[in-house]
């Protein structure tokens, strides 16, 4: 199938300087017609396409050297600042020793040129179903640091999503921040993404799981899933299946199962709902067991 790009419409632009600025920008921007971007490796295509609104003014935020961080404190956790390409967060030493899962996640959005240049702040804001880096922060129990002129609030991960495209944010806000608590230091992680072309595309299905045993008991399970729902969810029937139990393989195929049951797929160009409903389950049981022996 061949896909023929417009080009950009009309609109004013801004690199900014400092974040006051843009939070002088969207005081009153309940309209949405000020848009935000850092990478613009989603943005851009989407303008193009003219799959959302022409902004009156775009405003660049790479310039803003003071939200390119990632931080860890050993109370605090870890911090991840807007500005943080998905390429810094995939590979950065801390990230791949203490959150390996998200290290994961984000070394399987497509192609190098890309991941230098988004950020995983814009693929969580982009609110697509199949962002993979969603599943990993889901399981990790990532807390968004939002700011306005009004000052600022932290939304739970879970709460962040609406719908397909569509998040809590408002129009006056700016995500400056992931935060991420601590996780046991006998947490194990995996995330496993069904594509056609491995990270070149979108998920089809996209399953994070992370867990921590004690005596060969599951202690805490966390599975995160992509794709499969209109936002990305967490199985949480499977979850408290498994809590408690003995690692076994017949209750991670029975949580699998259950996974599968809780997503609310949809039949589209890339894949049936039967179809990923079934990769679910298989993708589930094999997460569960790559982090296990991870």
């Amino acid at each position: 199938m061949t896909t023929f790009y417009r080009r950009l419409p009309r609109f004013d632009y801004l690199k900014t300087k400092s974040i006051d600025e843009v939070l002088a920008l969207l005081e009153n921007n309940q309209s949405k017609e000020v848009k935000l971007y850092a990478g613009g490796t989603d943005l851009v295509p989407r303008l193009k396409r003219r799959l959302i609104s022409r902004p009156k003014l775009l405003v660049d935020l790479k310039g803003l050297s003071a939200l390119d961080y990632i931080h860890y404190d050993k109370t605090e956790g870890l911090r991840i600042g807007a500005l943080s390409t998905i390429y810094s967060v995939a590979n950065s030493p801390i990230v791949r020793e203490r959150f390996s899962i998200l290290s994961q996640g984000a070394n399987s959005i497509a192609a190098i040129q890309i991941q230098s240049r988004g950020t995983i702040v814009g693929n969580i804001c982009s609110a697509v179903p199949s962002a993979d880096s969603a599943p990993p922060l889901l399981c990790l129990g990532a807390n968004l640091v939002c700011v306005s002129g009004k000052g600022e609030r932290v939304i739970g991960i879970e709460d962040f999503f609406t719908g397909p495209s569509e998040t809590v944010l408002r129009g006056d806000e700016l995500l400056k921040e992931i935060h991420i608590s601590n996780i046991p230091e006998t947490s194990k992680g995996a995330y496993i993404k069904l594509s056609t072309r491995a990270r070149m595309d979108l998920a089809i299905v996209g399953v994070g799981a992370l867990v921590a045993l004690e005596n060969g008991t599951f202690k805490d399970v966390r599975i995160g899933l992509g794709a499969v729902a209109p936002t990305p969810i967490r199985a949480r029937k499977a979850e408290d299946m498994l809590r408690g139990q003995k690692a076994n393989d017949r209750v991670i195929s029975e949580a699998a199962h259950l996974a599968s049951e809780e997503s609310k797929p949809i039949d589209d160009h890339r894949a049936s709902a039967k179809y990923r409903r079934m990769m679910v389950e298989v993708l589930v049981k094999r997460a569960i067991h790559q982090a296990l022996n991870g």
